[in-house]
């Protein structure tokens, strides 16, 4: 455990700030979070420090797809009665990317000395996160570690599924503002000062839309440079701050509520963070740990608040349903569904079921946004060429009206 300095702001609106012990800098701003407190800034003040060390292969976290496939192999291996450190073994010499690699390797060697499988995979968290290693110790403690590692497997597979099908959406739509960029530059750039020279031979004032545009492209050819950086510097220094907690968080909040593509991103939230606590609980892990452990791997700030108060009104001898049911972004079917799952003693099969229709709902609803998306960009940019055109042409129309008179 490290001991973290925090300031943060509580729902009241009074800051306050103080020490906080947790495993890492996300385990502490979800215990923050439980408090109802907004963190603002966290300092690790004591502890041990996870290395930034680019030379280590475990300074960055394997890949998705890659610890997929993995699981995938190592539940084929163990069900068909390999011992543990023999299919670790036989997974360490495949063609598994690095990072991965020597992480199994080294679980294999703890292993040998007498730890378990998920308290060995604990000590690679940027590996096997903590839902992960928690699969592991409950699949060890039942004795269904080939059961478990199915379960997870098959988890990891529809998890990955739903992401690319929220990726492949995007394709489309950053793809045409790209191409759209590209061709409104090249226009200010070339077309707009060939224009421009037979606007100053006239002598005649331009009007205010035409004026408008002949000072972008002026300020696009003498400012080239300011544009190139605002156009490549822009997106590189979003997408940096993104992977801050802060404008993750900020960036997760404001497109949940964006129109048509928060709807996407809701669904897809749910159908994670059910199937997470579906996997969970199926394996035997306690409802509040089950909470606790979703909301740290929702991959949503908006859904990790809300796992952490359905947890604390758990703690409170109260049912799930009932703190599921006051959240906006949890749709009604779901706490309808999870309430029969607690009267019936079946939450996880429950769980399970919403599940899958959710994931079989984002789907749908991804395919809903892209054939709405293509449409609306495609007009979008006919707009803006059609706004360059009629501007270049408006003083020709006056030219050629003085000329009829």
């Amino acid at each position: 455990m490290a001991k973290f300095f925090y300031q943060a702001i509580h729902s009241s609106g009074q800051n306050v700030s103080g020490q906080i012990e947790a495993d890492d800098e996300s385990d502490a701003r979800v215990k923050l979070r439980s408090k109802s407190l907004k963190p603002l800034k966290l300092i690790q003040t004591s502890g041990p420090r996870i290395k930034q060390n680019s030379s280590s292969p475990f300074s960055q976290k394997v890949d998705s797809r890659d610890l997929q496939i993995f699981t995938r192999q190592f539940s084929t291996l163990v069900s068909a009665g390999i011992p543990i450190v023999e299919s670790l073994k036989i997974l360490s010499e495949g063609k598994n990317a690095p990072v991965l690699k020597q992480a199994v390797t080294k679980v294999k060697s703890s292993i040998e000395s007498g730890k378990k499988l998920g308290e060995s995979m604990a000590e690679f968290p940027d590996v096997f996160d903590r839902l992960y290693v928690n699969m592991m110790k409950a699949g060890e403690e039942a004795g269904i570690l080939d059961g478990i590692l199915l379960r997870l497997a098959q988890y990891l597979e529809k998890s990955e599924k739903i992401k690319k099908q929220v990726k492949g959406a995007m394709v489309y739509p950053v793809s045409i503002i790209f191409i759209a960029i590209i061709v409104v530059t090249g226009i200010l750039v070339f077309i707009i000062p060939k224009f421009q020279e037979l606007y100053n031979n006239s002598g005649k004032a331009l009007p205010m839309v035409t004026q408008i545009v002949v000072n972008m492209s002026k300020f696009t050819t003498e400012k080239w440079y300011l544009v190139l950086a605002v156009i490549v510097g822009g997106p590189l220094l979003l997408m940096q701050w993104f992977k801050t907690a802060e404008g993750k968080e900020i960036i997760q909040r404001f497109f949940i509520g964006v129109p048509i593509f928060g709807e996407v991103l809701q669904k897809s939230a749910v159908a994670r963070m059910t199937r997470t606590l579906s996997t969970l609980l199926t394996a035997g892990v306690p409802v509040v740990d089950a909470l606790e452990i979703s909301a740290k791997t929702s991959g949503n700030v908006v859904i990790e608040e809300t796992l952490i108060r359905a947890k604390d009104s758990v703690i409170q001898g109260k049912t799930l349903a009932g703190p599921l049911m006051k959240e906006k972004l949890i749709p009604e079917m779901v706490s309808q569904m999870v309430a029969i799952g607690e009267a019936s003693g079946s939450l996880d099969t429950m769980l399970a079921k919403v599940a899958d229709f959710y994931e079989d709902d984002v789907e749908n609803a991804v395919k809903a946004m892209a054939s709405l998306l293509e449409p609306l960009l495609m007009v979008v940019l006919g707009g803006v060429i059609a706004f360059l055109v009629v501007a270049m042409y408006l003083p020709i129309f006056d030219l050629a009206s003085l000329q009829g008179q």
